[in-house]
């Protein structure tokens, strides 16, 4: 997994992965037989089978790439995988290589090696600056001089507007190591996805895509693998546009909300009255109907496990710090931004950082538990 703080990427040495790679080919016929064979015995194998098969999958789609193998990342990856394409993967977390290995899963030393055996090349890393090292850095997806092999490039990090169209325009400036009708040059989609782990795990992520239609069009088979949805935003960086300003309203919302059941618990109403209230009139939202940030009266949410997994504040906060930085760079005032953006800064300077963002309603409003 790549490493936060603005760590730059480097690539683990060849010789780490040389016994994993040994493993891998051998492993994959094996694995692949156990699947077919696990397909042919389910009642639904028809039609499963005919998802996986390599034959639906067009030539210019068979070799895909993927590198950034966190949380979200592996998911989609395995999917990828389930779903037929020739995957292969790199990540400088030998641990989660190793699960992948297992399963004979071809593995690289670099994204540069990555590249070069790949028709498609698909990114999920946690910032700006990790998501330009893996495209521009050394031993970077386009350091191989100006011909690549991969026509298309899809970022899914969430990242800056201004970042992905500096990638999409050195993309674009690249040459093709052989023509892939229609493409005589690779091009690039921003494709951020919003649904989380369990979206990722379930393959039903929503994905904003930015970037060339005819891109957008060919691909959308690729992210069926992935997701539900997939929504066409426009030109280069929308994609990554859309994802900040959804989280933009999906902080503020959470605020709202949990401001709003604090104010009640003091003013002697429960928060389990409060959330009928809300969610049967016009406060009804994600924040109080699916994702109730207070502890004891939703289950299945971080709130009912002291806010532990779910979408970190850390994660919360870089992606307010990319909302703002945004608006301020188009001269827009943006005060709930800026404010959103000071409580989760906040939030994560008092040590609360790697607990998800609902926590915002015991730890800076310190709301109390439903009883």
């Amino acid at each position: 997994m790549f490493l936060p703080n603005n760590r730059i990427f480097v690539s683990v040495p060849k010789s780490s992965f040389h016994s994993l790679v040994n493993q891998s080919s051998s492993t994959m016929a094996i694995y692949r037989t156990k699947s077919l064979l696990t397909l042919a015995k389910s009642p639904f194998s028809t039609s499963i089978t005919r998802r996986c098969s390599s034959s639906i999958i067009p030539p210019h789609f068979e070799k895909v790439g993927f590198i950034g193998l966190g949380n979200m990342g592996s998911k989609m990856a395995n999917n990828l995988i389930k779903a037929g394409y020739n995957v292969a993967v790199h990540d400088i977390n030998l641990s989660v290589i190793k699960m992948f290995s297992d399963k004979g899963v071809t593995i690289k030393g670099s994204p540069m090696e990555v590249a070069e055996i790949s028709d498609v090349v698909i990114t999920m890393l946690p910032s700006p600056s990790h998501v330009l090292n893996v495209y521009t850095g050394p031993n970077g997806l386009l350091n191989g001089g100006n011909r690549v092999n991969p026509w298309l490039f899809i970022d899914s990090s969430t990242i800056d507007p201004q970042t992905t169209r500096k990638i999409s325009s050195a993309v674009s400036s690249c040459a093709l190591n052989e023509k892939r009708d229609p493409w005589v040059k690779p091009v690039m989609l921003d494709a951020p996805v919003s649904g989380g782990v369990p979206a990722a795990e379930a393959g039903t992520l929503t994905f904003m895509v930015g970037g060339p239609e005819e891109a957008y069009k060919a691909a959308k088979q690729l992210f069926s693998s992935m997701g539900k949805n997939t929504i066409y935003c426009g030109g280069a960086g929308t994609g990554s546009a859309a994802k900040i300003c959804n989280n933009l309203a999906m902080a503020v919302s959470m605020l709202g909300v949990s401001e709003a059941f604090v104010l009640g618990q003091s003013l002697g109403i429960t928060a389990t009255t409060l959330t009928k209230i809300f969610n049967s009139s016009s406060a009804r939202c994600w924040s109080s109907d699916t994702y109730n940030p207070v502890p004891g009266v939703m289950d299945g949410v971080p709130s009912s496990r002291n806010y532990d997994g779910g979408f970190a504040s850390t994660l919360m906060a870089k992606d307010l710090n990319l909302a703002s930085t945004s608006a301020k760079e188009i001269g827009l005032n943006c005060p709930l931004t800026s404010e959103a953006k000071d409580i989760f800064t906040k939030l994560c300077d008092e040590g609360h950082g790697k607990k998800d963002f609902s926590c915002v309603f015991r730890h800076f409003y310190s709301g109390k538990d439903e009883l």
